[in-house]
């Protein structure tokens, strides 16, 4: 893993946006992901989670703004920025007619690493994680939990500095998550920076350190948890911050009433 000056943010987006048609979907975010952190950026759905790491690593093209990696910029100099990202999209967009050690073969091989070195490294990440019974099965046959395993595995292959995941526990069950948990932890221990969305607070409370609430393309509060806490709850401070429904459920008393 490449070393990185802690001074310079592993992650900078100044005034990015991102606009379809009519329809704002990033409306100018500024953020610093701190090297050696594990960022979240959470945020209802539809809120540009999305939209703006997309544009972080250089799958989608600004409307205005810039983001850098390590003090790289995405799209003057992508060769090189894209050397230190990791990325496991939320829609896990596989070549998944392969089996899990082709698919990693295969990145190997694009990214230009020797092949003793990609194959050492696919035989430890099938290992790690659990992902050796598979066999001789095609990833198209994975469960949910088998792809976020494989694409996790892709993401960290070429030994990246910041990883960059999107919803990375979502529909996943309790196995395979605490598996991704221990080695991204493993990850963090070895010098690396970890930012992944998730619209699930308690997820974010029980790994992040630093914090970043977005909401209709805006960002609403960032910094340490604890900071963007305040000693509350962080889903209240959540629902606070994105204007969450305020009216009771009174109006549906009937429910539960069997007698009717």
């Amino acid at each position: 893993m490449e070393q990185q000056n802690t001074a310079t943010p592993a992650l900078a987006l100044r005034g990015l946006v991102k606009q379809f048609g009519d329809t704002t979907a990033v409306a100018g975010i500024d953020l610093d992901v701190t090297t050696g952190s594990f960022h979240g950026l959470v945020g209802p759905n539809g809120a540009g989670k999305t939209t703006a790491l997309s544009m972080a690593v250089g799958l989608l093209r600004p409307t205005a703004g810039t983001a850098t990696v390590a003090g790289v910029d995405v799209w003057r100099d992508p060769v090189a920025a894209k050397r230190r990202i990791g990325m496991l999209p939320e829609a896990s967009h596989l070549f998944d007619r392969l089996t899990g050690p082709e698919l990693l073969d295969y990145h190997g091989l694009l990214r230009g690493m020797a092949q003793d070195t990609v194959r050492a490294r696919v035989a430890q990440l099938i290992e790690v994680l659990g992902l050796g019974e598979a066999g001789r099965k095609l990833v198209v046959d994975y469960s949910t939990g088998m792809k976020k395993k494989i694409g996790l595995a892709c993401a960290l292959l070429h030994s990246p500095t910041l990883l960059v995941l999107d919803e990375p526990f979502e529909a996943v069950d309790p196995v395979s998550a605490g598996t991704i948990r221990d080695l991204l932890r493993r990850y963090l221990d070895g010098g690396g920076t970890v930012i992944f969305s998730t619209h699930v607070m308690e997820v974010a409370e029980q790994l992040c350190d630093h914090l970043t609430v977005i909401g209709a393309g805006r960002v609403l509060a960032s910094g340490t948890l604890e900071e963007v806490r305040g000693g509350r709850r962080l889903h209240e401070v959540f629902v606070d911050l994105v204007g969450g429904p305020r009216r009771g459920t009174e109006e549906l008393s009937w429910l539960g009433d069997s007698s009717r």
